[in-house]
C-alpha cells in the first residue's frame, strides 16, 4: 500500500504530482487522467490546489482517507501575482484619467513585460490606489526609532537630544549631559588630529626634498656620463653650432608627457614621437637600451653626428642626457618612410625614375657618411624603413643614431643599432666584423625592393620566403623578370637597363665584402642610369 500511496512528506509523482506555474502565466487548467495509475482501483479521491509550493505537505491519508485533504486545506495559501495594464510607468502616466497611482505620496513601479504597480513612497503607508490614500507614518510612535525627543515630519521624522545634551538622540545612551567633558575631549582629538597632520605633513615634505634632491643627482649622473659638459662647452666655443642639449621637461612638454597619440614609429629599437618645441615640429626619439661602450663615448660621437649636413640624411637637432638611455632630437620628415611607399596600406604606384631616383638618393646620402668623417660612419642598419620622405619625396636617410667604436677596436663609428632580419650583412653575421661593405649588402636588398615591389622577408604559398635569396636563386636560374614588379617588368624597352641595375644588386649581394662595390660607386651607377632612363623616355608621373 505504501509503494502505491507514496511517502509522507514527498510529492514525488507517487500519489502526489506537482507542477511549477510559468512565470507571467494568464490563465491555468488543469485535468485529471489516471486510467493508468494502480491505486486509481482502490480511491475514488481526486485533488487538485494552487498554493506556494513550501505550504504543501503531501500526507498519504489525502489518497486512502476521504475527507482529510479537506480538514488540511483551509491552512494552505497562495500567492497571485498581479499588475495594472502592459504599460510601463511612463505610458500610463500620459493619460492621468486612467493612470492607477492616485495618491499625492504614491510612485509607480514597473515589472518587466507584465505592466505596472502602485506604492506609497519612503515615510508613507496605506493605499496608493485611492486619493489621500498614502498617510505619514508617525515614527514618533514606535519607541525604538528615537531615544531623545521625537518630531514627527513629513515623510520623514527629526530626533534630538533632551536640553543640556548633545549626541546622536536615534543611538541608545548616545545623548551626554556632561558638557564639560565633551569639549575636553573635543579639544583632545583636535589636538592630536593636528599633530598627527603636521607630523604626516613634515615627513612628505622631507620625503618630497628627498626625492628630488635623489633625481637631481642622477641626472647629473648621467649627464656627467654622456658626455653633457662637453656638448655644452662646444655649444659655448663655436659659434653657429645650432645642437641643442634639451630639458627632459621640455622632451615632455613637446609631446604632451610621450602621449601615445603622439607616436611616430615604432621598433625594436625605439619609440619615434612627434612633438613640437618653439613652434617646429620635431621628432623625439626614445631609445630601449645603450650598451657600455656607447654610454662611454656618446659625448664625443655625438658631436660628430651634430655636424652632418647633408640634404639626404637627416639632421639631428639635439639630445637630452640627463636620462638613463639619451634621447635624440630629429628635423620631422612629414611624409612617412619608404617602407610604407612600397608596402603600406595606401602604397602608390611609383614609376621606375622616381624609383631609381629615392635609390640615388640614399646612396649619396650613405656614400657621405662612409667619406666625411675619419674614421668612417658606418649605418648599420639601412632599410627601407630607415629611408624617410619629405613633403617633395626627397629621400632622407634616418636612424643613425648616436655611434660608437667598432667592435673589435677597428678605427671606425657604427651605430647603437643591432641590424634587421634580412637586411644585415651575411659576412658580418659570421665574423662579427663591421665594415662600410655592410651597409652596401644592405642597401642591395633596399635597391632590390624598389626593383620588385617585395619585403625583404616575405610569404609566397604560405611560405616564408627571403628576398635575397630568391634574387640569387633567379640569377643562377637567368629568371630575373620572375621577382621584377609586374609594372616595370611590363615595360619591355627598359629591360636593358634593368639587366645592368640587378648586375648592381647581384654586385652588393656578394658573401665576401671586399669584391662589393664602394657606396660612391653604386651612387655614381645609380645616377648614369637614370640619365639613361631620361633619354629612352620622357619623365614619368612623380608618385602617381
Amino acid at each position: 500500500m505504501t509503494e502505491q500511496t507514496g511517502v509522507n512528506g514527498l510529492c514525488s509523482g507517487i500519489g502526489c504530482c506537482e507542477a511549477t506555474i510559468p512565470f507571467q502565466s494568464k490563465s491555468y487548467f488543469i485535468f485529471f487522467d489516471l486510467s493508468d495509475v494502480p491505486f486509481a482501483t482502490f480511491t475514488t479521491c481526486r485533488y487538485a490546489v494552487f498554493t506556494e509550493v513550501n505550504r504543501f505537505k503531501f500526507s498519504t491519508s489525502y489518497i486512502t482517507t476521504p475527507g482529510s485533504f479537506e480538514k488540511d486545506a483551509f491552512n494552505l495559501s497562495v500567492v497571485l501575482d498581479w499588475t495594472i495594464s502592459s504599460e510601463t510607468c511612463k505610458l500610463a502616466q500620459r493619460n492621468m484619467t486612467s493612470y492607477a497611482c492616485v495618491s499625492n505620496h504614491s510612485t509607480c513601479i514597473y515589472y518587466i513585460g507584465l505592466g505596472y504597480r502602485c506604492s506609497c513612497i519612503h515615510g508613507y503607508q496605506g493605499n496608493p490606489y485611492l486619493r489621500h490614500g498614502c498617510q505619514d507614518i508617525d515614527e514618533c510612535l514606535d519607541s525604538s526609532k528615537c531615544y531623545g525627543i521625537c518630531t514627527n515630519k513629513p515623510g520623514s521624522f527629526k530626533c534630538d537630544c533632551p536640553p543640556g545634551m548633545h549626541g546622536n538622540g536615534s543611538i541608545p545612551k548616545n545623548c551626554y549631559t556632561n558638557e564639560s567633558n565633551i569639549r575636553l575631549w573635543g579639544k583632545l582629538v583636535i589636538g592630536v588630529s593636528i599633530s598627527i597632520m603636521v607630523i604626516l605633513l613634515s615627513i612628505s615634505l622631507v620625503y618630497r626634498v628627498y626625492q628630488r634632491r635623489k633625481v637631481a643627482a642622477l641626472k647629473q649622473k648621467y649627464f656627467e656620463q654622456y658626455g653633457g659638459h662637453l656638448l655644452l662647452e662646444k655649444m659655448k666655443s663655436e659659434q653657429g653650432f645650432s645642437f641643442r642639449v634639451f630639458k627632459e621637461e621640455e622632451l615632455k612638454e613637446a609631446t604632451n608627457n610621450y602621449d601615445r597619440k603622439n607616436v611616430a614609429g615604432e621598433g625594436g629599437n625605439g619609440t619615434v614621437y612627434k612633438g613640437t618645441m618653439n613652434n617646429i615640429v620635431v621628432a623625439i626619439k626614445k631609445c630601449k637600451t645603450i650598451g657600455e661602450r656607447e654610454r662611454k663615448e656618446f659625448g664625443k660621437e655625438i658631436l660628430i653626428l651634430s655636424r652632418i649636413n647633408h640634404k639626404n640624411i637627416v639632421r639631428i637637432l639635439g639630445c637630452c642626457v640627463e636620462v638613463e638611455i639619451p634621447i635624440l632630437v630629429y628635423e620631422f620628415i612629414s611624409e612617412g618612410t619608404l617602407f610604407d611607399l612600397l608596402h603600406g596600406k595606401h602604397a602608390l604606384l611609383i614609376s621606375l625614375n622616381n624609383r631609381l631616383r629615392i635609390a640615388q638618393e640614399a646612396a649619396e646620402a650613405l656614400a657621405y657618411l662612409h667619406s666625411w668623417a675619419t674614421p668612417p660612419i658606418v649605418h648599420r642598419d639601412v632599410k627601407t624603413s630607415n629611408i624617410l620622405l619629405d613633403e617633395n619625396f626627397i629621400a632622407k636617410v634616418s636612424d643613425f643614431g648616436a655611434s660608437v667604436l667598432a667592435p673589435g677596436g677597428e678605427d671606425q663609428f657604427v651605430t647603437h643599432v643591432q641590424g634587421t632580419r634580412g637586411y644585415l650583412d651575411p659576412e658580418y653575421m659570421q665574423t662579427g666584423q663591421l665594415t662600410v661593405k655592410s651597409d652596401v649588402y644592405s642597401f642591395g636588398v633596399v635597391l632590390l625592393e624598389l626593383l620588385t615591389g617585395k619585403k625583404a622577408f616575405y610569404t609566397k604559398a604560405h611560405e616564408a620566403r627571403c628576398l635575397a635569396a630568391d634574387f640569387l636563386t633567379a640569377v643562377r636560374e637567368n629568371n630575373i623578370a620572375a621577382i621584377l614588379d609586374d609594372n616595370i617588368a611590363g615595360d619591355g624597352k627598359n629591360m636593358g637597363l634593368i639587366t645592368s641595375l640587378m648586375e648592381l644588386v647581384k654586385g652588393c649581394l656578394q658573401m665576401e665584402g671586399e669584391r662589393r662595390p664602394e657606396m660612391k660607386q653604386v651612387a655614381v651607377t645609380l645616377d648614369a642610369t637614370i640619365r639613361a632612363l631620361e633619354n629612352l623616355q620622357p619623365q614619368g608621373i612623380d608618385i602617381s
